[in-house]
């Protein structure tokens, strides 16, 4: 890394002979600086090939621009899509982003809510499946203006984006039932998958159990490799099931296995991904999955949340629905 890129404003204060405030002016181009410190500092600047940052002229207005950002792991393609519509709008307004990742515990979240107080950032936006709505309240007693996604929760600054991932889903299953579906439904559960697949499960359990429906539940784990070679095993000796799986990447793992072990997709195996991604166009046969737009999510995220910093968002509460998109993994009925 080049030397310059490490300089601080307080590496730049301390060279200058000045403190932090006169630097800020100077980069704010403010009064109360006499001309001889001013060329000083700009010297300084200059020498040690300083960039101002946006906490530098946070100071002298006493007023950050910063936004945190809390989410499970940018790895997956729908968060990263998420975090690019909010990338989006925050460039196009002027905020810039302190990005929080927090792996399947509940402790580490915790931990990451400590981190985005003390951050003193201007706002947050929070998608963690680990965090309750006590933890996310409490960013809001410091007065923090918050977004939450995937958790239904409002307040005075307090705002949520929500998903219908399990209304859609459940309506699939009588309509599949409805239309002549004969094949037993599996639940794919993942290891560590967070709520917002615990609610699709519940919607698939329950709606089974008051049609009177036999189903199933499978494990895996959250990994392609793993999945690929335990549904490889599975296949020998099962076929003629339709398996809702929780996301595109794990529904590739499997339909690839089923493939692989001389299965038929959508004869002998239908399969349907809950949260659509890039991936259901990419493998073969193509998934049919729900799709809802993530960075349309993010956009949404951040424009609520620059609202509720100004005091102007009136509809706290905002709610995607997703759409089905058939393609070759299940049967037109």
């Amino acid at each position: 890394m080049n030397t310059k890129d490490r300089v601080t404003i307080y590496q730049v204060a301390q060279a200058a002979g000045v403190s932090l405030a006169t630097v800020s002016r100077v980069i704010n181009k403010q009064g109360n600086v006499t001309d001889a410190t001013r060329i000083k500092v700009e010297e300084t600047i200059k020498r040690l090939g300083y960039k101002p940052s946006g906490l530098a002229q946070a100071l002298a207005t006493n007023k950050s621009t910063n936004i945190g950002v809390v989410i499970p792991s940018a790895n997956y393609v729908y968060i990263s899509n998420l975090l690019n519509g909010i990338s989006e709008v925050a460039k196009k307004k002027g905020f810039i982003l302190s990005l929080f990742t927090t792996s399947h515990s509940h402790e580490e979240a915790l931990s990451m809510i400590e981190k985005v107080i003390t951050s003193h950032v201007d706002g947050a936006i929070i998608f963690d499946d680990e965090l309750d709505s006590e933890d996310v309240m409490k960013i809001n007693s410091y007065s923090v203006p918050t977004v939450v996604v995937n958790s239904k929760l409002v307040g005075e600054k307090v705002g949520c984006v929500l998903f219908n991932y399990a209304d859609v889903l459940s309506k699939y299953i009588e309509s599949y039932y409805e239309k002549g579906g004969d094949k037993m439904m599996t639940f794919v559960h993942v290891h560590d998958g967070g709520r917002l697949l615990n609610r699709n499960e519940k919607a698939f359990l329950e709606t089974h159990e008051r049609l009177g429906k036999p189903f199933n539940v499978l494990n895996c784990d959250d990994s392609y490799t793993r999945t690929y070679n335990d549904f490889c095993q599975y296949f020998k000796n099962h076929k003629g099931e339709f398996l809702i799986v929780y996301r595109d990447s794990i529904a590739a793992a499997i339909e690839n296995a089923a493939t692989d072990t001389g299965l038929r997709i959508p004869e002998d195996l239908e399969v349907l991904s809950l949260v659509g991604t890039k991936y259901a166009n990419i493998v073969r046969p193509t998934l049919t999955s729900l799709h809802i737009n993530m960075e349309e999510v993010g956009q949404r995220a951040m424009y609520m949340l620059i609202d509720l910093i100004n005091n102007e968002l009136v509809e706290k509460s905002y709610k995607f629905q997703p759409t089905l998109i058939e393609r070759n993994s299940t049967i037109k009925r």
